[in-house]
């Protein structure tokens, strides 16, 4: 009789982990894609600034139209990213053409000082600045979600009940001027 109390305890506990990590990865998951949610909200922003940055700039630049077709291919294909990795990839593009952009505008004086123009990178450099908060949060989900993942007994549950990691969002790691926030300020 004791021996089957045992048994019923041991299984009762076998449950409840089974449970708990269970639970633990749907709130895992559910955090990874509202994290992914943030920063898909702050990418969105910044390539609605995009356009009007670009029609401010052209009115005092218009010979630069190699710099402002770049901004333009890079947000164009930002915008059509589908996986992480992809994602990643465009805006390391995209930021490399929007320093680009600012190291043109330094050649006119006019553009430097339109309140626009001021205003627009103002705007931008917040956006950046989320984005990058978004990021790390972003990363620290995927982390923990692939710790557990890979450690033991949790990753028994999460096998079981097919329960997958998620892409890191990085910057890629050859591109050293693409780790540098976008600089906005004159």
């Amino acid at each position: 009789m004791n021996i089957s109390w045992i048994l019923l305890g041991i299984a009762v506990l076998a449950v409840l982990f089974v449970v708990w990590a269970y639970n633990r990865f749907v709130r895992l998951t559910n955090q990874a894609e509202e994290a992914w949610s943030d920063i898909d909200v702050q990418l969105k922003r910044r390539y609605d600034l995009i356009p009007n940055l670009i029609a401010t700039v052209k009115g005092y630049a218009a010979h630069e139209a190699g710099t402002l077709q770049k901004v333009t291919d890079a947000r164009t294909k930002a915008m059509g990213a589908q996986s992480v990795a992809e994602h990643a990839q465009a805006e390391n593009m995209l930021t490399g053409a929007l320093k680009s952009l600012f190291a043109v505008s330094e050649s006119y004086p006019d553009l430097k000082a339109n309140s626009n123009f001021v205003e627009l990178q103002r705007e931008l450099s917040d956006t950046e600045n989320k984005i990058q908060a978004a990021r790390r949060f972003y990363n620290t989900v995927v982390q923990d979600l692939q710790n557990a993942l890979e450690q033991f007994p949790t990753n028994i549950v999460g096998s079981t009940f097919g329960f997958k990691t998620r892409e890191f969002f990085q910057l890629d790691a050859g591109e050293e001027a693409a780790r540098n926030p976008v600089k906005v300020s004159f």
